[in-house]
């Protein structure tokens, strides 16, 4: 069974966000869609694990902003693969309030959905949140970044946490390719590739790469990479 057939499952990237009295937190998330159009109706799909989680449960409200196909993977990283347990995602990033008072990130979106919560179904690691659309907006006409696109355009990594996640396969690679993954995210460095948001050119080696560079998924420096293979 070849599981990577589900990464051509239409998914995109979004960052959700609630509250939880004078807190908010958000997260990035895959599993996004509209149910019904009278009354316009979605669902999202959270991990139990995650602080969002919490936060919604408690507010019944969240909001889902859906992000631009040129959006930095280390944005998509401060979302996705650091807790608001330990900082404050949405510090230094644009966003609005809403009619539900969650925070709407409107940095890098091309528009976002606010939503109230009439249903939650239990389906084991996850919650499918099911609301009403309490409020919409479009932000910019930018191209929609595609669940694919991240993966195979931006080499972008997904959270255990994700309801995609799909652990990878180990495979043997030839010494003289001198890839190397992040211990972190799982992020891997291809000095075929280089790193265009960080403006490390094709053809750079890891060894070469400046001591201040870091991941652009989740910001970890070079000393978190090991040699993949």
């Amino acid at each position: 069974m070849d599981l990577q057939a589900l990464y051509k499952i239409g998914y995109g990237v979004y960052i959700v966000c609630s509250r939880q009295g004078d807190r908010f937190n958000g997260q990035i998330a895959n599993t996004f869609f509209q149910i019904t159009s009278e009354p316009p109706t979605v669902a999202v799909s959270i991990n139990k694990k995650n602080l969002t989680h919490e936060f919604i449960t408690a507010s019944k409200v969240f909001t889902a902003s859906v992000l631009a196909q040129d959006t930095p993977l280390s944005f998509i990283g401060q979302f996705g693969f650091k807790s608001g347990r330990d900082l404050n995602k949405l510090e230094n990033v644009q966003y609005k309030m809403g009619v539900t008072g969650a925070p709407a990130v409107l940095e890098n979106a091309v528009c976002y959905v606010e939503v109230k919560v009439i249903k939650e179904i239990d389906v084991g690691t996850h919650t499918i949140f099911i609301g009403e659309v309490a409020g919409a907006e479009v932000v910019s006409n930018k191209a929609t970044m595609t669940y694919e696109y991240y993966h195979l355009v931006k080499r972008g990594s997904t959270p255990k946490n994700a309801p995609s996640y799909i652990a990878p396969e180990k495979k043997e690679e030839a010494p003289k390719m001198d890839k190397y993954e992040c211990k972190v995210c799982g992020y891997i460095y291809d000095p075929a590739l280089g790193d265009p948001d960080g403006g490390i050119k094709p053809g750079t080696a890891f060894t070469d790469l400046p001591e201040t560079w870091v991941c652009p998924v989740c910001g970890a420096g070079k000393e978190e990479f090991e040699k993949a293979g």
